[in-house]
């Protein structure tokens, strides 16, 4: 089992046929992908929150495929920052008070470009609260312990308001 600590552990092991699987045994990284943005980076993994299949999972910290983790906002919210030219913390209720940076000066073409990124774009709400707190809530997709990564997807719309009322639940009944 594959468990969330700082120092990882990637051993290649033999298997049917002579070929190889890699196995995880510790894993503090891997790539996720921001499905509404097309972007995909690799961050830190900072805690295991739900698995469907066993609370033991989520105690004893084990990633598996498909256990909902939180990962480090701060690649998505840099990457952000310099697609859109503004950070992505301006538009929570946090930084509503927040005092902005000074104007980068930029060229004409690159004030244009960004000009138009930002028409008609829009961020999922619950999205902007977790960037607030910087950590975003992730499934996993990659099966940890047979390739030895850990990579997914950040969660968005109807599937992470799906996710935290399960947590929410698990909170209250303990």
């Amino acid at each position: 089992m594959t468990k969330l600590a700082p120092n990882a552990d990637v051993r290649p092991v033999r298997v049917r046929g002579g070929n190889t699987k890699f196995r995880a045994l510790r894993l503090d990284a891997g790539n996720f992908s921001w499905g509404s943005e097309s972007v995909t980076r690799k961050t830190r993994l900072l805690d295991v929150s739900y698995n469907a299949s066993n609370n033991d999972l989520v105690r004893t910290q084990t990633l598996v495929k498909n256990c909902v983790i939180q990962v480090d906002a701060a690649p998505f919210r840099a990457w952000y920052k310099r697609h859109y030219g503004e950070d992505i913390i301006y538009l929570t209720k946090k930084g509503k008070g927040m005092e902005p940076e000074a104007p980068v000066k930029r060229s004409a073409s690159v004030a244009a470009k960004i000009a138009k990124r930002n028409e008609n774009h829009k961020v999922d709400v619950n999205l902007l609260d977790q960037f607030a707190t910087g950590r975003l809530y992730a499934c996993v997709t990659s099966r940890p312990g047979q390739c030895g990564r850990c990579d997914g997807y950040i969660l968005e719309g109807t599937e992470l308001q799906f996710y935290v009322k399960k947590m929410q639940k698990k909170k209250s009944k303990a």
